[in-house]
């Protein structure tokens, strides 16, 4: 199953709005969502600090900053029509 990955923090508002956007693209397609704080780790801190929250999906960074759901939408369909 397809596994997207936000990278993001807490108290980040850019962080909550690619959360709500990945989330209505799974009301319409079965994938995992896993959130991954940057804060936890500190290699990925150091790797994403200035950029979060970033999307990955299975393993490829996909947006990052200002989140364009068009964008994962795309990369999405792509994902799955490969499965």
């Amino acid at each position: 199953m397809l596994e997207i990955i936000i990278y993001s923090k807490q108290h980040c508002p850019l962080c909550d709005k690619a959360i709500a956007q990945i989330e209505r693209l799974k009301e319409q397609y079965d994938f995992n969502i896993k959130l991954i704080d940057i804060y936890h780790d500190e290699e990925l801190l150091e790797k994403y600090q200035l950029m979060i929250p970033v999307v990955e999906i299975d393993g490829e960074e996909v947006d990052f900053g200002q989140i364009s759901e068009n964008r994962i939408l795309k990369r999405l369909q792509s994902k799955i029509s490969e499965i």
